[in-house]
């Protein structure tokens, strides 16, 4: 079952708990108010969670989301607001709750340190899974003429800006609207990831199946559990790790 599937359900197993909890306590002289509740609701959702073995954020999400919609509802926001809020969130993250992957942007140093572990032979053909909004590809794209940069993006919005910035700015660059998990990573020289812990392992099976001797693999801040990379660069001094598996 997805996390996100498990947490909805399990915030609903705890509203009984909290009528009854809520009951005793009123019985009992104490007064209550509707934040109250909702902290109830969410300190029961978050024991739940614990319970269930999900992962420490979602324990966190878990305890502050009753308490979230009791203050947003006393924000008296209109509705079409809270409707158009919820449809620029559902372009910009799509599946997040199946595939475990939010919106990760890298920065320009990691791209120079991907940029300096490109094969030295044209073409050279680079794909970003995950592209979001098209920095990494955009930037490799202008470097040399034989660089094949491609991005695959699931998420509607992050890939529709990066068509346009690309369209706009006339770059060689080619963006992908799609699940990474359908393509063959044979196709090319360097693959690179920044995703989340949770895909880390699927990301290795698919990467050991397809990818050609040579190849590289790299993936930004998230190791890959019992898979020692061959190489570890720190683009920033103090930041995250650049992992790099060689095939």
């Amino acid at each position: 079952m997805k996390p996100a599937v498990a947490a909805l359900l399990l915030q609903a197993a705890a509203f009984p708990l909290t009528l009854a909890v809520t009951w005793l306590l009123a019985t009992a002289g104490v007064p209550m108010s509707y934040l109250g509740v909702a902290l109830i609701q969410g300190l029961i959702a978050a024991a739940l969670s614990w319970w269930r073995g999900l992962a420490s954020w979602w324990r966190a999400i878990q305890l502050l989301f009753p308490a979230a919609l009791v203050g947003a509802a006393q924000l008296a926001v209109p509705p079409p607001v809270f409707l158009a809020i919820f449809l620029f969130l559902l372009l910009l993250y799509w599946s997040t709750y199946r595939t475990q992957v939010p919106y990760y942007p890298s920065n320009r140093r990691v791209w120079e340190a991907v940029a300096a572990l490109l094969p030295n032979k044209d073409p050279v053909r680079v794909i970003d899974i995950g592209s979001g909004l098209g920095g990494l590809v955009l930037d490799l794209a202008q470097r040399r003429p034989g660089i094949e940069a491609t991005g695959i993006e699931l998420a509607p919005l992050p890939w529709l800006v990066s068509r346009l910035r690309a369209r706009l700015g006339g770059s060689r660059a080619r963006f992908i609207r799609g699940d990474y998990e359908r393509l063959d990573f044979a196709g090319y020289d360097l693959v690179f990831a920044y995703l989340s812990p949770a895909a880390m392992g699927a990301l290795w099976r698919k990467a050991a199946r397809e990818m050609r001797p040579g190849s590289l693999l790299l993936s930004y801040e998230f190791a890959i559990d019992d898979r020692l990379a061959n190489r570890t660069v720190y683009p920033t001094e103090g930041g995250p790790a650049l992992h790099i598996w060689h095939f």
